[in-house]
């Protein structure tokens, strides 16, 4: 992790003004990034479900039965 930190520093230290500009502006951007409005507990439980899923693709996803819920809450 940290050799990808050290070359991002050296190509950073090396943009142009304008590039640094706009390099700033993404950043700021990816900071002001809206969370979903999904609680923790809920999305930690769909992805169990689906992490058990995948271990035994025989069972039924049961979450689907309410996937409407899901659409409504994260919309």
């Amino acid at each position: 992790m940290s050799t990808s930190i050290e070359i991002l520093k050296r190509k950073v230290e090396n943009f142009t003004p304008e590039l640094a500009e706009a390099f700033i502006k993404i950043v700021d951007n990816l900071e002001k990034t809206v969370k979903s409005n999904v609680l923790q507990f809920q999305l930690d439980e769909v992805f169990s479900r689906m992490q058990f899923h995948s271990e035994n693709p025989s069972t039924k996803l049961d979450f689907f039965e309410n996937i409407s819920d899901l659409e409504k809450i994260s919309a």
